[in-house]
């Protein structure tokens, strides 16, 4: 009875090792499989560096090499590691459990700074706790409270500055509109946080969840998602750069170049603000998400300086999708647009998309890390010379 015992339990050790090891083999055929559909300039490769991940989205680089990632529909922060030096995170640990629309996550001066829709929390001194053996979990503080609760568009994005300083856009909670912002100055703009409060430094913004600054000029530039149910064709996305804080950004009176809003245009004419029109039309309807100076030095020079953008993808264009993919924005020296080019092209199959880019990341070795939220791993881009 005892032997049949052990040969039972023996059995069921065996199936599970056995499923464990299906299942692994076939995640790693899987991503394979998708993997050859991506398109990407010569010489570069890209790989998995993370997968089996819960809607990735905002990621960071710790000090000692920790990639830290947020998620849209799970209640977790992990942190990843490349321990061995591969390209593959086989290290993932729980940072933080039970919360609500963790998105955005920012690493500064060796704290880890991370968003629900409602606030931001801090762990000070991050690194020290994700080397230690993590029976405790770690002290979580207070850094920003009472943020809007809307969800429409409350995901939050939120970055340092080079002024030491957090960033945040507050997107406006509807298609398009003007009371929220009439009565609550914070939606529809970008702020940083400043002697305990919220300072604009754009406004007339609809969406933006994607900001980051230019290497030399400093200037910020951020995208924005353009507005729907203007038609399949219009208004296209931004990509917009801030030289004076405080500039007015068109939302929502107008939108892209030349678009004037059928509803709220005509309020234009009584307006005594000055319109500040994007550097780039990204295309309608593709939901421009993370952006990313490349300031590395693996990638060729032809990169260095220039913003590089997920296109997250279209979801109520009736006639052939959008977006789908991460282009690359040219800049001369002063930060000004050159033009536009696709960088990595593929998630999208005749109108059917596997995959959604989400948000690039420069590690400190140079390469990038980008987000995936809907086949939900990170994938990492080199270069080889």
């Amino acid at each position: 009875m005892y032997k049949t015992y052990l040969s039972n339990k023996l059995i069921k050790i065996l199936s599970i090792i056995y499923l464990i090891f299906f299942f692994s083999l076939s995640v790693v055929a899987n991503n394979e499989s998708k993997l050859k559909k991506l398109n990407i300039p010569d010489n570069f490769e890209i790989s998995i560096y993370a997968d089996q991940l819960n809607s990735p989205r905002q990621i960071t680089e710790t000090e000692d090499g920790y990639i830290v990632v947020g998620s849209k529909n799970g209640d977790k922060i992990y942190a990843l590691l490349d321990q061995d030096k591969d390209g593959f995170a086989e290290k993932k640990y729980v940072i933080v459990s039970g919360l609500k629309n963790p998105t955005g996550v920012t690493y500064h001066d060796g704290n880890l700074y991370f968003s629900e829709i409602e606030k931001i929390w801090v762990i000070k001194e991050i690194d020290a706790w994700l080397l230690s053996n993590k029976e405790n979990d770690p002290k979580v503080e207070i850094y920003i409270d009472d943020l809007p609760s809307e969800t429409w568009h409350g995901f939050r994005h939120i970055r340092f500055g080079p002024d030491d300083k957090l960033y945040l856009p507050i997107g406006v909670p509807c298609n398009v509109c003007i009371d929220p912002q009439t009565k609550d100055k914070r939606f529809a703009a970008i702020h940083k946080y400043e002697n305990g409060k919220l300072v604009m430094v754009a406004d007339g913004v609809r969406n933006s969840v994607g900001i980051d600054w230019h290497p030399d000029t400093q200037n910020l530039y951020f995208s924005d998602n353009g507005r729907d149910w203007l038609g399949d064709n219009t208004p296209s996305c931004e990509l917009n750069v801030v030289t004076e804080e405080g500039s007015f950004y068109g939302f929502p009176y107008k939108h892209a170049k030349n678009v004037i809003d059928p509803e709220f245009g005509k309020l234009i004419s009584g307006l005594n603000v000055d319109f500040v029109d994007p550097i780039a039309e990204l295309g309608p309807h593709v939901a421009p998400l993370g952006i990313e100076f490349y300031d590395g030095k693996k990638f060729p020079k032809q990169y260095h300086n220039n913003v590089f953008i997920a296109l997250h993808g279209s979801w109520n264009k009736y006639n052939g999708k959008s977006g789908y993919k991460v282009i690359m924005v040219k800049l001369d020296d002063n930060g000004n647009y050159i033009s536009q080019e696709d960088f990595i092209t593929g998630w999208l199959e005749n109108e059917n998309a596997w995959g959604r880019p989400v948000q690039p990341l420069v590690m400190s070795d140079g390469s990038m890390l980008i987000s995936d939220d809907k086949y939900n791993v990170i994938y990492r881009v080199t270069y080889n010379n």
